[in-house]
């Protein structure tokens, strides 16, 4: 189940998102708001051969009644194909009557060679209907996307187009610019992967995850960190505990670590909360949380660490934290 879990959340769910409501969208409107009705079609969209079976009928009804109008009318309908049909019939006449089919064809020439016209290969009502009803469709589907991915875009940038730093790009900056740690200089082999993420009062959607790989490619497992509880009220979040995670995808459950602020691990309450969510830890600077599952380990570094100041009480939420995350395999 962890391994489920683990493989959604490596989705671009975005993405998948846009197209499924897209998809909603479309069914919608063409099964609800604007069907295609396609009425009174010509025999021109049936097969070869029904389209002779067609004219054979044809030919029989103008012996009978020797309608020039409604047999030229019947030609016409079948578009493209009744010259293909009659050739047939010519060369295949069976039970009818060749001087029928002779005295038909020889209307359908001279009323074409009078009217200097050429058979519709199609009715243009319903081609007009169906391209009306696709452009529609596409309209719709179109604006659709552009509003979803418009909408996320906002989320993602916030107020970049102002000119404004968020707080999702205040924090990539500092990720960017922190040194990471050389552990082969102290002796260790070097991690498998090594990442830094921080988090900056404002990033009220703080959930960061990566891929744990081998260098050839395989799937190993995932880690993150994100915001586990927030005190206080209003905007933007006071976030008071961060959950850091790792999950093996050769171990039946994900190690996780609740990174608690100096008042939340000092309150009865907010622990009582949290400690179904893991171990409870302190979080200080330069301070070190190891988590471990069946064949991998995680250390987690507190590289800077600072608390916000206002009306709550000291060390209570987070103004900044950076966070060191790197992974090796587990040994023995």
């Amino acid at each position: 189940m962890q391994f489920i879990f683990a493989l959604v959340k490596k989705l671009p769910l975005a993405p998948i998102a846009l197209f499924i409501v897209g998809i909603l969208v479309g069914l919608l409107v063409g099964w609800v708001l604007a069907p295609v009705e396609f009425v009174d079609a010509t025999p021109a969209y049936l097969r070869a051969d029904l389209q002779e079976d067609y004219l054979r009928m044809t030919i029989d009804s103008f012996r009978l009644n020797s309608d020039p109008n409604l047999a030229v009318q019947r030609w016409v309908n079948l578009g493209a194909g009744s010259q293909q049909a009659f050739t047939n019939i010519q060369n295949n006449p069976g039970s009818q009557d060749p001087n029928v089919i002779k005295a038909y064809g020889d209307l359908i020439t001279n009323v074409l060679s009078a009217g200097g016209g050429q058979p519709a290969t199609e009715t243009s009502g319903s081609s007009s209907v169906m391209r009306t009803a696709l452009l529609g469709i596409g309209i719709v589907l179109l604006l659709g996307v552009l509003a979803a991915g418009g909408m996320y875009l906002f989320r993602l940038l916030g107020k970049r187009g102002s000119g404004e730093v968020t707080a999702v790009m205040q924090a990539a900056e500092i990720s960017r610019n922190v040194e990471r740690t050389n552990f082969e200089e102290m002796g260790l082999a070097p991690p498998i992967t090594q990442t830094m993420t921080t988090y900056v009062l404002g990033d009220d959607l703080y959930d960061e995850s990566f891929s744990i790989d081998t260098q050839a490619g395989e799937f190993m497992g995932e880690y993150g960190v994100g915001v586990s509880e927030a005190i206080g009220v209003g905007e933007p979040k006071k976030v008071t505990a961060l959950e850091i995670w790792l999950f093996d995808k050769n171990d039946i459950k994900t190690a996780t670590k609740v990174l608690m602020s100096r008042h939340a691990y000092s309150d009865p309450s907010i622990r009582s909360r949290l400690e179904p969510k893991g171990e409870l830890i302190l979080v200080e600077p330069q301070s070190q949380i190891l988590l471990e599952t069946a064949t991998l380990q995680l250390l987690a570094t507190v590289v800077d660490l600072d608390y916000g100041k206002g009306p709550l009480p000291d060390g209570s939420y987070f103004e900044r934290i950076t966070l060191e995350l790197a992974i090796w395999p587990r040994q023995g």
